[in-house]
């Protein structure tokens, strides 16, 4: 508890936190409207699997679980998610799905290496038009085993933030489904920055069930996954050297799920897109 109130509930900064500490961060991550679960996995790369699912995809993935708010103090800096971000509005994102929120609490989700101080608990609340006391957050840092579930849960995610970004009407969307390898927690958050997008470019996969013509679907399917980008086939790690580890300068389309399936509820044809990469998740993952 912050001087000012701010409830800050440690999953993976200084406290250890575990599996079901990072099940409960993604579900919060989605406000509550979808369903996470940690399960064993199979195949070349085998470990866990992260599996996420929503019936209700814009509000839980673009509207709470998107970590588009970026949030910067002194010596202090976390991306931002969870139903927050729908009470704050800073994204033109929010303008373009329709969605908004005036709550009496708040409840918000911080990748992050520190815990935040009293002054960024005070600028996020005041964002959000709450008191400081009615400010509830949770904080993981990657390199942690909490803060490495919820990123890798974030499949449907960037499934739909892509959509959204190639100008597709994402509220055509139903419903989703993707899981995701988990990968070995890393010790530095940077190699843990690394694995976990690797989890999700080169072996998420999603299924999305929504109502649109087939010959629409055909049109965006192959450029929805991760291979449509040119940057495609490294391991994220190296593609940040590659670009002098400037985020900026990476193509933003790389940041999709390996393979997406697409069933379209109006003729009830089944589209599938993309490639998983096993061999790029051994190298990243060390195996």
């Amino acid at each position: 508890m912050t001087a000012g109130g701010t409830r800050i509930i440690d999953c993976g900064v200084k406290a250890i936190g575990g599996l079901e500490a990072g099940r409960q961060l993604a579900e919060i991550c989605l406000a509550d409207c979808g369903r996470v679960s940690v399960d064993a996995g199979s195949g070349a790369v085998g470990g866990l699997i992260v599996s996420v699912q929503t019936d209700q995809p814009v509000l839980a993935c673009l509207a709470s679980q998107y970590a588009g708010w970026q949030i910067t103090g002194e010596k202090f800096f976390a991306m931002g998610s969870g139903p927050m971000r729908a009470a704050a509005l800073r994204e033109p994102l929010f303008r373009d799905i329709g969605v908004s929120d005036r709550a009496s609490r708040v409840v918000g989700v911080l990748e992050t290496s520190k815990l935040p101080p009293d002054a960024v608990c005070e600028q996020i609340a005041e964002q959000c038009g709450v008191q400081p006391a009615n400010l509830t957050l949770l904080a993981a840092r990657t390199a942690s085993i909490a803060g490495s579930v919820q990123i890798v849960a974030r499949t449907v995610e960037t499934a739909l933030h892509k959509l959204h970004a190639l100008g597709y009407d994402v509220n055509k969307i139903v419903s989703g489904y993707g899981s995701a390898p988990l990968p070995p927690i890393a010790a530095d958050d940077l190699t843990a920055i690394g694995r976990t997008n690797d989890a999700v470019l080169y072996g998420g996969q999603v299924t999305l069930w929504l109502r649109d013509g087939d010959a629409d679907v055909a049109q965006i399917g192959p450029r929805i996954p991760s291979s449509a980008s040119p940057d495609f086939g490294e391991p994220f790690a190296d593609i940040f050297e590659r670009f002098g580890r400037d985020f900026y300068k990476i193509d933003p389309l790389l940041f999709s799920p390996a393979a997406i399936t697409i069933v379209n509820l109006e003729t009830g044809k089944a589209h599938r897109f993309g490639e998983l990469r096993p061999d790029v998740l051994l190298r990243s993952f060390g195996l």
